[in-house]
C-alpha cells in the first residue's frame, strides 16, 4: 500500500470514540482503535492540524425495519474518550445522525481552516465513520480512511466497507504509515 500523500492542511476527524460506542461489543478491540486514534490525534496537533471529535447524542427520527434501540443510554453515554486526551483546539461536533456533515458545523469548520483532506477513525465502520466519509467525498474532500483505527460490531460490514467501498470514496491507509508520513519519514 502506497504513503498517502498529505494536503497542505489536513484534519483528523474521530468518530463516535465515545464511552457509550466504545463500550459495545467490537470485532476489533476499542482500546485499540482508542489507542490508535490517540496516536494520530498527538500527531495532527504536533503538526498544528485541526482535529475534531465527534460524537453522537441523538437519532434521525425516520423509521426502519431494525426499530429504534431498545436500551436506555447511561448519563456518560456521549463522553468522549478520556485517552483521546481532549485539547482546548480541538473541536468538538455532536451529531443527531449516522454521520458528521449533516445538521452540524463541520464542513464550516473545516472550510474555515483552509482543510482539504480529512483522515477518518472511528467506530462504526458501516455507520457512522462509512456515512461521514462519503459525505466527505460529496464535498470534495480527499478522504483517507484509517483501515487499522476503526471497528464495527460486524466482521462482514467492516471487512465489506474497507475492501469494496472505502477504495471508491478515497484512500485506505494504515496508522503506523500515516505517522510516518507525518514525520516525514
Amino acid at each position: 500500500m502506497p504513503l498517502t500523500q498529505l494536503d497542505a492542511t489536513a484534519a483528523l476527524v474521530v468518530i463516535d470514540l465515545q464511552k457509550g460506542i466504545a463500550g459495545l461489543p467490537t470485532v476489533h478491540p476499542a482500546s485499540e482503535i482508542v489507542d490508535r486514534t490517540a496516536q494520530l490525534a498527538r500527531a495532527f496537533r504536533e503538526r498544528g492540524w485541526p482535529v475534531v471529535l465527534v460524537n453522537v447524542a441523538g437519532a434521525a427520527p425516520g423509521r426502519t425495519d431494525a426499530g429504534m434501540p431498545k436500551f436506555s443510554r447511561p448519563a456518560d453515554w456521549a463522553e468522549l474518550m478520556p485517552e483521546l486526551d481532549q485539547q482546548p483546539g480541538d473541536s468538538i461536533v455532536t451529531k443527531q445522525r449516522w454521520g458528521a456533515f449533516l445538521g452540524t458545523s463541520l464542513d464550516n469548520t473545516l472550510r474555515q481552516r483552509g482543510v482539504t483532506q480529512i483522515f477518518l477513525t472511528g467506530i462504526s465502520t458501516s455507520a457512522g465513520v462509512e456515512s461521514t466519509a462519503r459525505s466527505a467525498y460529496d464535498l470534495g474532500y480527499n478522504v483517507v480512511l484509517v483501515v487499522d483505527a476503526m471497528t464495527d460490531r460486524s466482521a462482514d460490514a467492516h471487512q465489506h466497507c474497507v475492501e469494496k467501498i472505502f477504495p471508491r470514496l478515497g484512500e485506505t491507509e494504515t496508522t503506523e504509515n500515516i505517522l510516518k508520513a507525518l514525520r516525514g519519514r
